[in-house]
C-alpha cells in the first residue's frame, strides 16, 4: 500500500484510547479461544485480525489487502528460513548428528549445566542472527541435549529462547538495535559494548525462569521417549562431530561474516560474495546442502522421505507464523501507534526519560508484535525529543537504545512470530507458552530496564 492510502485509511478509522480497548479484547479472544475452545492458532489469529480491523473501522476495501500483505511479507522474511531450518533439523535428528553434538557439548559443560550452555549459545548466536532463525537452527541440538541430560525440554527451550532474545534486541549488528542507534545518533561501538553488558542480566533472568517454570511444563511426546542411551543404540554409527555441527555452525558463521562486512562497510575483494552467502536464506540453503553429508545413503527414503518430513513439519509453523504477521499488519496500519505517541508528553528528563522510552517501546511491541518495529519506531519517533529529555551524552544515548531495546522485549505473545516459532518448534501448548515464553520475556524486559536505570544513575 502507498503512504497516501495508509494515511487515508487511518484518517477514517477509530482514534484514541478506544483502540487500546479493542486490542485488549483481541488479545483476550486469542488467549481464550486457543486455550479454552482449542481453536487452531492459525484461525484464532486470522479471526482476530479481521475482528480488530472491523472494530477499528478500517475501510472494507483495504482489509483483505492488509491481511494478505502481512502474511506475505512475513513469509518473505522468514518463510524459507523456517523451511530450510526444519529440513536441517529433520536430517540432523534422523542421522544421529544431534546425538553426536550433544555428546560433544556435554563433555565440555557437564550434564548439570546443559540449560546454561543453551542460554550462552543463544546469547552469542543472536548477535548476528535473528532470534527466529537462531531458534530454528538450534532446536534439534536443544532437544538432543534435553534428552541426554534428562532436563525437561521446556527448561531447555526457554533457556535457549531467552538467551537468543537478550542480544536480539540489544546488541548490533542485529537490525533492530543498529537502526535504533542510528536513529538516536548513538555511537555504534559504545552501543555494542553496553548492549553486551546489559544483555547478561537479561539472559540470566531468562535462565532462572527457564529452570523455575520448565519443571512444571510437560511437553507431550517427550515423557515416554526412550532414554538417551537407548536412542543412541538405534544408530549403527554416529556421524563425524565436525560434519554434525557444520549444518548449524556454517550458516551462523556466514551470517556473522556478512554482518561484519556490512558493519565495517568493507567493499573490497569478496565482499559481494560474502554478502550473498550471509543472507539468511542463502546461509540456510548452504546448511541444507551440508546436511546432505550426514545422510547414511542417497536413497528415496533419505532424499525424499526425510526431506518430505521436514516440509510437513514446517507447514503448520508457516501458517501460524504468517497469520501472526497478518494480525501485526492490521495493528501496524491502524492509528494505535499514533495514539501511543500522544502518551510521550510532559516534562520528563533523566531517568524519567529512560522509563518513558521503555514504556513507549513496550506498548508498541505488545501492540504489534515485532521487536524490530518497536525499536525502529520508538527511536525514530523520540530522537528529536531526546535533547529536551536530557539525553545528550554518548553514554546517555547508548543507554537510551538499551531502554528502547528493553521495551522491545516486553512482551513476546500471540502477535509475535517468535512466540509461535518457540512454541511450535519446542512442542509447547499455547497455554504453556504464555507461562514460559511470554512471562520469560516480561522478566527479561524488566531486568533490562532495571539494569539500564542503575547504569544511568551511576555513570550517566
Amino acid at each position: 500500500m502507498t503512504p497516501e492510502q495508509v494515511a487515508e485509511m487511518k484518517q477514517v478509522m477509530v482514534h484514541g484510547p478506544l483502540l487500546l480497548v479493542f486490542l485488549v479484547l483481541v488479545i483476550l479472544f486469542i488467549v481464550y479461544s486457543t486455550s479454552k475452545w482449542k481453536l487452531h492458532p492459525f484461525l484464532a489469529l486470522l479471526f482476530s485480525a479481521y475482528g480488530f480491523a472491523f472494530l477499528a473501522g478500517m475501510p472494507f476495501k483495504y482489509i483483505g489487502t492488509v491481511i494478505a500483505s502481512g502474511f506475505g511479507n512475513l513469509m518473505t522474511n522468514i518463510g524459507l528460513v523456517i523451511v530450510f531450518g526444519t529440513i536441517i533439523g529433520t536430517i540432523i535428528e534422523k542421522s544421529g548428528a544431534a546425538l553426536r553434538m550433544a555428546d560433544s557439548i556435554l563433555r565440555i559443560v557437564g550434564e548439570k549445566r546443559s540449560a546454561l550452555a543453551m542460554s550462552i549459545i543463544g546469547y552469542v548466536t543472536s548477535i548476528p542472527v535473528f532470534c527466529d532463525s537462531g531458534f530454528v537452527i538450534l532446536s534439534p541440538l536443544n532437544k538432543a541435549l534435553a534428552k541426554r541430560a534428562g532436563i525437561p525440554l521446556a527448561t531447555m527451550a526457554v533457556a535457549l529462547s531467552t538467551g537468543l532474545y537478550a542480544t536480539h534486541t540489544l546488541v548490533p549488528p542485529t537490525p533492530g538495535p543498529i537502526a535504533a542507534a542510528g536513529n538516536v545518533g548513538a555511537d555504534l561501538g559504545l552501543v555494542i559494548i553496553v548492549g553486551l553488558i546489559v544483555a547478561i542480566p537479561a539472559a540470566l533472568v531468562g535462565l532462572w525462569w527457564a529452570n523455575r517454570i520448565g519443571k512444571n511444563i510437560i511437553i507431550e511426546g517427550t515423557e515416554n521417549q526412550m532414554s538417551y542411551d537407548e536412542l543412541k543404540k538405534q544408530y549403527k554409527k554416529l556421524p563425524n562431530v565436525w560434519l554434525s555441527f557444520a549444518p548449524i555452525v556454517v550458516p551462523i558463521v556466514l551470517i556473522a561474516l556478512s554482518s561484519v562486512v556490512s558493519f565495517t562497510k568493507y567493499t573490497g575483494f569478496g565482499s559481494a560474495f560474502i554478502g550473498f552467502l550471509g543472507t539468511p536464506v542463502n546461509a540456510l540453503m548452504v546448511g541444507v546442502l551440508l546436511s546432505f553429508f550426514l545422510l547414511p545413503n542417497l536413497s528415496e527414503e533419505t532424499l525424499n522421505g526425510w526431506v518430505g518430513k521436514g516440509l510437513l513439519d514446517s507447514a503448520n509453523i508457516l501458517l501460524i507464523t504468517g497469520a501472526g504477521g497478518s494480525l501485526g499488519a492490521v495493528l501496524s496500519n491502524s492509528p494505535i501507534s499514533d495514539y501511543i505517541k500522544t502518551l510521550a508528553t510532559g516534562n520528563v528528563a533523566g531517568i524519567g526519560a529512560i522509563i518513558l522510552l521503555f514504556v513507549i517501546s513496550a506498548l508498541l511491541k505488545t501492540a504489534q508484535g515485532s521487536s524490530t518495529v518497536a525499536l525502529v519506531t520508538t527511536s525514530s519517533m523520540m530522537a528529536p525529543m531526546l535533547p529536551q529529555l536530557g539525553i545528550t551524552t554518548p553514554l546517555q544515548l547508548a543507554l537510551a537504545v538499551m531502554a528502547i531495546g528493553a521495551g522491545a522485549m516486553t512482551v513476546s505473545h500471540v502477535n509475535d512470530s517468535y512466540f509461535w516459532v518457540v512454541s511450535q518448534f519446542s512442542g509447547m501448548k499455547v497455554t504453556d507458552a504464555y507461562k514460559a515464553q511470554t512471562m520469560g520475556t516480561l522478566l527479561e524486559g524488566l531486568a533490562t530496564i532495571i539494569t539500564t536505570i542503575i547504569l544511568f544513575a551511576l555513570f550517566a
